[in-house]
């Protein structure tokens, strides 16, 4: 099989030839380490993944406000400041009242064609061969740093309408760009952006079907109506609202954090007949600081655990971010090759 074929049978919850392995972020610098100067794609073809992912934010245009101190404003008008990381950390939020929402000019995804050009470039170079993955960053996280994480959980109770009318204006954004990516010619939308930290959702399960599962299965409607299949990627503990999550119709979760009591066993247990799961090596620790041997041994874990019957897709447990030993990911992807051959033998 190719890439994209064990992807898609892991997706169908078949049994591929070897275990699918990809990353929703692979940090420039661990891939700078592993293939100095190398392109992203040049970067998946050396490594030979199963997919080429494409993280939103990562091609966006952002105004610049202070260079010095990496301040910048985004294209939904959140002021951010750069930091070591893929991501830029929000430091003020653009909605801090109705009189901002009033006057409030959403972007338009058809006005940004410099964001589409690396999906565009990986289509033509991978399509037919290795997934070709678009992320889409979730409404309830854009909210979130619209109106500020405080206020936006304080006004799930005390301002509802206010949270609904800013989940329609990033809803319409996000169904937009979602099929201007289809267009594209992509295999896969995966929509980023956590419902849950370590102790549980960030609010009640009834405040998070209203607010976070709506607006999720709108866009995993989106992606069905075109055929596509759609991963949602949120970190924490999520047993309380997984069946929420399955509910929407996603093809797969990501990534079953182990750092938050979410064990793989179980996941396959529960939901292994119903869902891809995609996870769940530990990058907080072990991909940072552990042995070569212990993140063999992991893999290894994960691939008994979930493995049988198909259905796993074997990445890290949110991303290969900057702190990573280029080393340990070595040894991840080359234990996924070795451990993950069909039929298992463990």
């Amino acid at each position: 099989m190719n890439g994209l074929e064990r992807v898609l049978a892991a997706v169908r919850l078949q049994e591929p030839d070897i275990v699918p392995t990809l990353e929703i972020i692979i940090d420039k610098k661990v891939r700078d380490a592993l293939l100095p100067g190398a392109s992203y794609e040049d970067f998946i073809e050396f490594m030979d993944l199963d997919a080429a992912v494409y993280y939103d934010w990562a091609y966006d245009q952002y105004e610049t406000i202070d260079e010095s101190a990496g301040i910048i404003r985004d294209k939904f008008g959140v002021i951010k400041r750069w930091t070591t990381e893929v991501d830029p950390v929000p430091v003020e939020a653009p909605i801090k009242s109705e009189k901002d929402l009033a006057k409030y000019v959403p972007p338009d995804p058809n006005n940004a064609p410099w964001k589409y050009e690396p999906l565009e470039k990986a289509v033509r170079r991978f399509k037919g061969h290795r997934a070709v993955i678009a992320t889409v960053v979730d409404v309830f996280y854009i909210v979130s740093e619209l109106r500020g994480m405080a206020d936006h959980l304080m006004d799930l109770i005390r301002n509802p309408y206010l949270i609904e009318h800013l989940n329609s204006i990033v809803l319409n954004y996000n169904l937009q760009y979602i099929r201007n990516c289809i267009e594209i010619g992509v295999d896969i939308i995966w929509i980023t952006g956590d419902f849950a930290s370590t102790n549980g959702p960030m609010a009640s399960p009834r405040h998070m079907e209203r607010f976070a599962i709506a607006p999720l299965k709108a866009q995993v409607d989106e992606c069905q109506r075109h055929g596509i299949p759609c991963f949602k990627h949120t970190d924490g503990n999520i047993w309380s609202i997984f069946d929420m999550l399955l509910s929407t119709g996603i093809a797969g979760i990501h990534p079953i954090d182990p750092l938050s009591g979410m064990d793989m066993a179980e996941a396959k247990a529960k939901y292994g007949d119903r869902i891809c799961l995609i996870g769940n090596i530990d990058c907080g620790t072990l991909l940072t600081t552990g042995a070569e041997t212990e993140v063999r041994q992991a893999v290894k874990e994960c691939i008994r655990k979930a493995g049988r019957g198909g259905g796993l897709i074997c990445t890290s447990s949110n991303s290969i971010h900057s702190g990573v030993k280029p080393e340990n990911y070595i040894a991840m992807v080359k234990a996924i090759r070795e451990y993950g051959r069909y039929p298992l033998v463990f």
